[in-house]
């Protein structure tokens, strides 16, 4: 992650987030794809917001939105009755600003935002952590790091949940029962604490 992440975050009390980090290789991706239809079934309406590290387009060329955007719109916005997808090129930048992609998902209402990656911004998170993928474990030197899913024993800081990363019940329960934890997230916020 660049130097350019801000120092503060902009957390609203009535917009949980949790973010997921983990090194490459750790499985977050497929832990959402099985948490997210979980956490559905318990009513909550979850948004995700997934950091990518290089280029990518959703697009396809030679499709009208893609000629549109390529000839300069920014943003460029596609939507059927199926779904909507909101395009624009950011250069320039070097890095995602995760603020300004939180305040685009904000006006669908959902009851808790998953933000995977963003890994050095200053949000509460969960970390995920196998020792077979050969990496240090972060919640050491992030205070941010609110629980930490392994698939081995490990030594954690007080104050920090251990879960097993292999019990997508307990993971469940725990992600389910975030949001209502978010307010004591802003007194923690409010006292000056990570």
């Amino acid at each position: 992650m660049s130097d350019c992440v801000p120092a503060t975050l902009p957390l609203d009390d009535d917009l949980p987030l949790l973010g997921i980090a983990a090194w490459s290789g750790t499985g977050k991706t497929t832990l959402l794809e099985q948490l997210l239809p979980r956490l559905g079934e318990r009513g909550l309406r979850v948004a995700v917001i997934k950091h990518a590290h290089h280029a990518f387009d959703v697009d396809q060329p030679g499709k009208d939105s893609h000629r549109l955007r390529q000839a300069g719109a920014s943003p460029m916005l596609v939507a059927s009755r199926a779904r909507v997808a909101l395009m624009m090129e950011t250069p320039g930048r070097e890095e995602a600003d995760l603020a300004e992609l939180i305040d685009m998902v904000r006006p669908q209402h959902p009851d808790l935002i998953l933000v995977e990656g963003f890994k050095a911004w200053p949000l509460p998170k969960l970390e995920l952590y196998r020792p077979a993928v050969g990496k240090s474990l972060r919640v050491a030197e992030d205070p941010w790091v609110r629980a930490v899913a392994s698939d081995a024993a490990l030594d954690l800081p007080s104050g920090v949940a251990t879960l097993d990363l292999n019990d997508l019940d307990a993971l469940t329960d725990w992600i389910a029962a975030w949001p209502a934890r978010w307010a004591d997230e802003a007194r923690r916020r409010e006292e000056g604490c990570a």
